[in-house]
């Protein structure tokens, strides 16, 4: 069977900008601001993974390296020329072997809130992926509990009061099994990861991540930055799991000057 296509929207206009969500997320899903940010000076690509908002899923097990492929593909086939790719979470996973195996197609990187996988990795707590695809409470629960988990007990609450809704919508939306099968490639992930490899990254790659992520612990954007070759790397203090939407202005700018030099 042939892999999917995959889904994506496209908005803004400059260099293109190739943008890969995380665990159980679609394009739809990032701030607006941070988006808009980066709009501003790229044409920005945000796709659907495999299974996730508009992209079709075949109901088989996947890899990281699988998601990447798809996102390999999509770059072929409707980019013109070499992309900036950025990776949040999953989608710093996925954009990491994209980098390593179809260099080409890869100008410039850029890994948010994300680790290299495998042993050498520091775990974060096993609990915090129960959570994120568990289905069983009801969405306003998942909704609640999801932004604690991404913006911690002091922002949480008060953006639940805000989006929680919108939030809980878009949980009533997922799919158990394809939340399992990410899982998985997850899990794979964390057993395997690409961290022997990082030093054959040839492009130009920015890391960011925030001080208090309850989801990937930020010592791993330092062993990111130290492994990947000339990296630069951004700490934000306070900064939760989707920190992009507590820094919107800040991390798009930084990012968008990145980007073009």
């Amino acid at each position: 069977m042939a892999p999917p296509e995959l889904a994506y929207r496209r908005q803004g206009s400059g260099p293109p900008l190739v943008v890969i969500n995380g665990l159980a997320a679609t394009s739809q899903d990032w701030d607006p601001a941070f988006i808009d940010g980066l709009a501003a000076r790229n044409e920005l690509f945000l796709i659907d993974n495999r299974g996730m908002g508009g992209s079709p899923d075949d109901g088989e097990p996947f890899s990281i390296a699988d998601l990447a492929g798809d996102c390999a593909r999509l770059i072929a086939t409707h980019v013109e020329g070499p992309a900036v790719v950025l990776g949040w979470s999953l989608g710093g996973f996925i954009a990491q072997v994209l980098a390593l195996e179809q260099p080409e197609l890869v100008a410039k990187l850029v890994l948010l809130s994300t680790d290299h996988g495998g042993p050498e990795a520091e775990p974060g707590d096993p609990t915090v992926l129960d959570q994120l695809v568990d289905l069983a409470p009801s969405p306003q629960e998942q909704a609640r509990r999801l932004l604690l988990l991404l913006f911690g007990q002091e922002l949480g609450p008060s953006l639940y009061d805000q989006v929680g809704e919108l939030v809980a919508a878009a949980r009533a939306q997922l799919d158990p099994g394809l939340l399992e099968r990410q899982r998985r490639a997850v899990e794979d992930w964390h057993r395997h990861g690409v961290a022997a490899r990082l030093r054959a990254i040839s492009a130009p790659t920015l890391i960011a991540a925030g001080t208090a992520d309850q989801v990937i612990p930020p010592s791993n954007a330092l062993r990111l930055a130290q492994h990947i070759p000339d990296a630069w790397l951004l700490r934000f203090r306070g900064g939760g799991h989707a920190f992009m939407a507590q820094y919107p202005s800040t991390l798009s700018g930084v990012i968008g000057e990145f980007a073009v030099l």
